[in-house]
């Protein structure tokens, strides 16, 4: 994993957590590039940006630095059980933007 991946900051804390629970890193990224959901944080300056991927809902805390870079402090996951996907993987998002301009 990248420290600096997608042009933020990368937290060693939200390294660990995506490795300790077998995330992408490209999710996380893709979850706080384009959410469909977000929420002020418990941390001040924070933002909790949501993103659901098939049967789980990926959960990134981000917050920019006293140089405005942004840094993301935490990432997390959670099963969506019993709900219908509320999104398509990151892979077809991606593909569907890319050939419809």
């Amino acid at each position: 994993m990248d420290k600096n991946y997608g042009g933020v900051i990368w937290t060693n804390h939200a390294l660990d957590k995506m490795r300790q629970r077998g995330m992408s890193q490209s999710d996380a990224w893709a979850t706080w590039r384009n959410p469909q959901q977000s929420r002020k944080a418990n941390t001040p300056g924070a933002w909790v940006y949501y993103r659901t991927y098939a049967n789980e809902k990926v959960e990134v805390v981000a917050k920019k630095n006293e140089k405005g870079q942004w840094l993301i402090l935490s990432v997390w996951s959670r099963p969506v059980s019993g709900e219908k996907p509320k999104s398509e993987s990151f892979l077809k998002f991606f593909f569907r933007k890319l050939f419809r301009g």
